[in-house]
């Protein structure tokens, strides 16, 4: 039996995947559920009207976060930090300080899409990417000082 996927299945398929299942997956799992409608001509062409819409919403994400990309490259964070012996930190720098740095700049910035493997526990300047959509990373460098 032919069926149009909702949501994604694992080891089944993905979002608007057409794909074949046993007539009783489909009655007893997959239709109660809500995960996926019989493939009939009707619902094809929903599926179609979908997915150009989604295709619509999605281009205009990726456009947007490339301008915000392209303006977050320009970006320098600066943080003064106290620091001792061999320019040692008191505390680290951690991503929701970048984020909060950020805000007070104007760029509006989940804390989930900083990429920072670990915190900053040293002065210098470090490359932080940000994750902006799926295909736009943006770049900025966080200098760390030393706090007088």
């Amino acid at each position: 039996m032919k069926v149009i996927l909702f949501e994604d299945v694992a080891r089944l398929g993905k979002t608007g995947d057409v794909v074949n299942v046993a007539p009783g997956y489909f009655r007893n799992y997959l239709f109660p559920k809500k995960i996926a409608v019989k493939a009939n001509p009707q619902n094809m062409k929903v599926l179609e009207h979908r997915k150009k819409t989604v295709e619509k919403v999605l281009a205009r994400e990726k456009s947007e976060a490339e301008v915000l990309s392209e303006k977050l490259s320009e970006t320098k964070i600066t943080v003064r930090l106290k620091a001792g012996e061999n320019d040692r930190l008191f505390g680290s720098v951690t991503s929701a300080d970048l984020v909060e740095k950020l805000k007070e700049q104007g760029y509006d910035v989940d804390k989930k899409k900083v990429h920072l493997p670990e915190p900053i526990k040293s002065l210098g300047e470090f490359p932080v990417d940000i994750k902006l959509h799926s295909e736009v990373t943006a770049k900025i460098m966080v200098i760390v000082e030393k706090e007088n």
